[in-house]
């Protein structure tokens, strides 16, 4: 999983898989869209006006709970 953020735009893109795959796109709001691949997978999910959607004007802080701890290789 792959958490992105640009501040240009305030855009936020959290991936599910890697790799790539053709997509189509749902959306659910005007700022909220998820992208689904073979088989409806659940590839992404992209969040726009993300300091908004998603914390009142700020990003939020980002918590993982019960997730061990993995070696990025990038």
């Amino acid at each position: 999983m792959r958490i992105s953020y640009d501040s240009e735009v305030d855009a936020l893109y959290i991936r599910l898989l890697e790799g790539e795959c053709q997509c189509r796109t749902l959306r659910l709001t005007d700022e909220v869209s998820l992208n689904l691949g073979p088989g409806e997978q659940l590839v992404g999910i992209e969040i726009l006006d993300a300091k908004e959607v998603l914390g009142k004007g700020t990003l939020p802080t980002l918590v993982l709970e019960n997730v061990p701890a993995v070696q990025s290789h990038a």
